[in-house]
């Protein structure tokens, strides 16, 4: 009997694991479009229904389809962790708060690119080196090439960056304020700083749960989807910081009304500001989901997911006309910006199948956790079973012993106290004396 749990089922696929990364920088390049049609409510408004459907709502449902044993998980996950989790959901809280005031500032191609490249580079490197991993990150060349491709996406990000500063130079005020309605450069940059740092938060707390992980797995959810119990927790932490935040406002702006106020599209404002909330969670989503296509290189995905994020950003920019009237050093900035992006990308991926020092090569913890769990309680059911079959042994022997009236009789009792090994046959009684034997004797 094997009760080793194989997390490498699904099979490690880094192709598969950075599509699936990249879908979530779609939805997270996306999800702010149907903010576009809420109309005649206060931002605090629709962005607390945002926050109850993505935050709450959406990602409850998905693990509830996904990890049915969720509730029990969370049960019997130690408390410590949970409540990191929950810390780290809440840091994020204050980012994502922030966030939204970054692309209203700064629109959705500049924002998202200095935004997710601030929290791309904190979420990638800080979680390793305060678990004091930070060897991991250069331990083999497959490893090495990894963290090759978190630099060249940083370095993607720095050249968006760039070409967004150069706008700035380039464009009037008039014409900036004509694709970003309320742009204004120096609040866009304080809020890309304090949300990109405070937003890695998200990072820090998808990787406090491995302990959740591992009981969600042992409980009987598919290795895809482990992470999700532990998503759950975070978010919650993220929810309850908006949630606090935007009734405040509501009280404070004397716009509770909104969500009651009839000559308002009561209807309309709530769905497009639900969807909103459902795209967005498909990045962090996405991110769990991908980790296990890409084996012992998972900590890539946030790299790659910010950096997804920011080309799909990008590239929704320009279609939406934020780029419009830049000059050619701006335009050429923001293209090798992309093309580096999609490169690191590549890197990325191609790093996963490259093989690792068999002596150097990082094994699996939560995989020799369970596996060790597994042979214990392989060793325990084996440890009943002789028990059982020995009490079993004993039992038949006394029972022949009682029925015989005459005879020898060999009784052999198994040890139950050695329950390492299986214990001796008892022998088959002795044959019953030939007659006439002990007359000729005498």
């Amino acid at each position: 009997m094997d009760a080793t749990i194989n997390l490498s089922d699904p099979a490690v696929n880094p192709a598969l694991g950075i599509i699936i990364f990249m879908l979530g920088g779609l939805a997270g390049a996306v999800f702010y479009l149907p903010f576009k049609k809420v109309t005649q409510w206060a931002w605090e408004s629709y962005w607390f229904i945002y926050a109850l459907f993505g935050l709450v709502i959406v990602p409850w449902i998905i693990t509830a389809i996904t990890s049915p044993n969720a509730l029990s998980v969370l049960k019997e996950a130690p408390g410590k962790e949970i409540f990191w989790c929950y810390v780290f959901g809440a840091m994020w809280g204050f980012g994502g708060l922030t966030w939204g005031l970054m692309i209203r500032y700064l629109g959705v191609g500049l924002g998202l690119a200095l935004g997710c490249g601030i929290c791309s580079a904190a979420g990638t490197l800080f979680p390793p080196i305060f678990k004091g991993q930070l060897e991991a990150l250069t331990a083999t060349s497959s490893a090495q090439v990894a963290l090759f491709g978190v630099v060249v996406s940083v370095i993607g990000i720095v050249l968006i960056g760039g070409a967004g500063i150069s706008k700035e130079k380039e464009l009037p005020e008039e014409a900036k304020k004509k694709a970003v309605a309320e742009y204004n450069f120096k609040k866009g940059i304080i809020a890309a700083l304090f949300s990109g740092l405070m937003s890695a938060g998200m990072a820090f707390g998808l990787n406090s749960g491995a302990e959740i992980q591992r009981l969600a797995i042992a409980g009987g959810t598919s290795p895809v989807w482990q992470g999700m119990p532990v998503l759950v927790v975070v978010l919650l932490g993220g929810f309850t910081v908006n949630g606090i935040w935007c009734i405040a406002l509501n009280v404070k702006n004397k716009t509770l009304g909104d969500y009651t106020n009839i000559k308002a599209p009561l209807v309309c404002n709530v769905v497009f500001a639900g969807i909103a909330g459902a795209i967005w969670v498909m990045q962090f989503v996405c991110n769990k989901a991908g980790e296990p296509s890409m084996g012992d290189k998972a900590y890539v995905g946030w790299a790659v997911l910010m950096a997804s994020s920011i080309l799909f950003s990008t590239i929704l920019g320009i279609l939406l006309g934020e780029w419009k009237g830049t000059g050619s050093r701006t335009k050429t900035l923001l293209g090798i910006g992309i093309a580096v992006l999609l490169g690191s990308s590549v890197i990325t991926g191609w790093s996963g199948y490259l093989k690792g020092d068999k002596n150097t090569q990082p094994e699996e913890t939560l995989n020799a956790e369970i596996s060790a769990q597994g042979n214990e309680e392989t060793t325990r059911l084996a440890s009943q079973n002789v028990q059982t079959e020995a009490e079993a042994i004993n039992s038949t022997v006394n029972a022949a012993a009682e029925n015989k009236t005459g005879g020898n009789i060999t009784i052999i009792k198994a040890d139950l106290s050695a329950t390492n090994a299986l214990p001796p046959k008892a022998p088959s009684p002795a044959p019953e004396p030939i007659e006439g034997i002990d007359s000729d004797r005498k």
